[in-house]
């Protein structure tokens, strides 16, 4: 077994290639194939599986919350990391030891699967092996790109599956059209299977039920009436697109304990009309675990005094839930906007998006090779008519953070983490 310590470990994993030349549902196979001939996988976990443009890591969070209030031992993997990279693997809300990721990666690094692993997959069989280790009751496996041809693909039949709102981002991996993309990502649906729907653009929704209906696979919808009383509940994940993800959360756990469980305490207790129910003692451990919730850089106050609001709105969906967000928080409000994307992303579209409140901007470029320049972004800015400035980095942004005018940063995950980081 391999000898390098932690920060080498991290090197190597995270320097091999993003993308592989075989897709990664293909991958993730041959690696469990391998890590069962080992001995090393010798059982899947019940899991759920989530997949969608935005919203997904906030649904995890939830859905992971409500299983920990039920006594569950629950594994959770997402991407990308903010500033660890331990957060993409924790238990029960608590990251994966780096002791742990150098153990198990010095052991994964060593081994010759016979296919080529991209970060994405050493980080999946890290989760895996990790999660099986600390004999976790559940997993929650948040997917990386698309769905159907995603490395997270590959590990089974869920317990249930969860889409959340499609929208366009990757247009050029999944496609152009919305009906593509919600192919891709109705890729997780299986066999006989359960799928928990979030409210969705109509071609969207009907790819989605053409899927689940070749599959012979029920929909769960998430209803107004759900969103309606999720709403009533004191989220610590702020935006008032949460209500929808805590509904989603909800439904599927509500599912995946029925399955354990059984016994009609599971099903949703209240006339679908009204978003009023019975406060059984299974309802209130549910308001509890979404109101204990966190999910770091989504809708999240860092600071009061200058106040100052991150989010990871990378795509124009995203941008479009922030905004409805800040008007709905904020009415009548301007705000100090602090911006870092990438380059692949409809900048363009987020802008004029946000423009409206918009007193002025700052630019970032994120630390990535694929970044949008900060120049670039601020002249674009600039010539939409507002005020733009652009930074040299992340460590400057402290000085700029307007006093009597909120602060809100928002773009990549990468700039967003990086602002984290310098703990501004």
């Amino acid at each position: 077994m391999g000898n390098l310590d932690y920060t080498q470990v991290l090197n190597k994993i995270e320097n091999t290639r993003r993308f592989g030349n075989e897709p990664g549902v293909v991958v993730t196979a041959q690696v469990i194939k391998v890590l069962r001939e080992k001995g090393k996988q010798k059982r899947i976990i019940p899991y759920i599986h989530v997949a969608g443009t935005n919203g997904k890591g906030s649904v995890c969070a939830f859905f992971s919350s409500i299983l920990k209030k039920e006594h569950m031992r629950v594994g959770t993997f997402v991407s990308p990391h903010l500033v660890d990279f331990e957060e993409r693997i924790t238990v029960d809300g608590r990251m994966i030891p780096k002791e742990d990721v150098t153990r198990l990666g010095n052991y994964l690094l060593d081994i010759d699967f016979g296919i080529g692993l991209t970060m994405f997959d050493y980080c999946l069989a890290m989760a895996l092996l990790y999660f099986e280790e600390q004999q976790c009751d559940y997993m929650v496996i948040e997917t990386g790109l698309g769905g159907r041809l995603d490395s997270t693909n590959a590990i089974g039949t869920p317990q249930c599956a969860v889409i959340t709102k499609i929208g366009y981002d990757h247009m050029a991996i999944l496609g152009s059209d919305i009906a593509d993309i919600a192919a891709e990502k109705a890729g997780i649906i299986k066999e006989n299977g359960t799928v928990v729907v979030e409210q969705q653009d109509k071609r969207a929704m009907q790819v989605i039920e053409q899927e689940a209906q070749k599959k012979h696979a029920r929909i769960i919808t998430v209803e107004q009436s759900d969103i309606a009383r999720c709403s009533g509940y004191a989220l610590r994940l702020c935006g008032t697109f949460q209500w929808e993800n805590a509904a989603a959360a909800e439904l599927a756990a509500r599912y995946v304990l029925g399955k354990r469980y059984g016994g009609p305490e599971y099903e949703m207790q209240y006339d679908k009309t009204e978003p009023k129910r019975e406060e059984t003692d299974l309802n209130k451990r549910i308001k509890s675990a979404l109101e204990e919730a966190v999910w770091p850089g989504r809708m999240e106050i860092v600071s009061k005094e200058p106040f100052l609001l991150v989010d990871g709105a990378h795509n124009s969906n995203g941008v479009d839930a922030l905004k409805e967000s800040l008007m709905q928080m904020y009415p009548g409000e301007k705000f100090c906007f602090f911006m870092g994307v990438m380059a692949d992303k409809d900048y363009d579209v987020m802008i004029r998006e946000i423009l409206p409140l918009a007193e002025e901007f700052y630019t970032v470029t994120p630390d990535s090779d694929r970044a949008l320049q900060a120049s670039h972004l601020a002249d674009f800015i600039r010539k939409e008519g507002v005020k733009a400035t652009e930074l040299s980095g992340v460590d400057e942004i402290g000085r700029h953070l307007k006093r009597d005018t909120k602060n809100v940063a928002f773009g990549s995950l990468y700039f967003i983490g990086e602002l984290k980081q310098h703990r501004i």
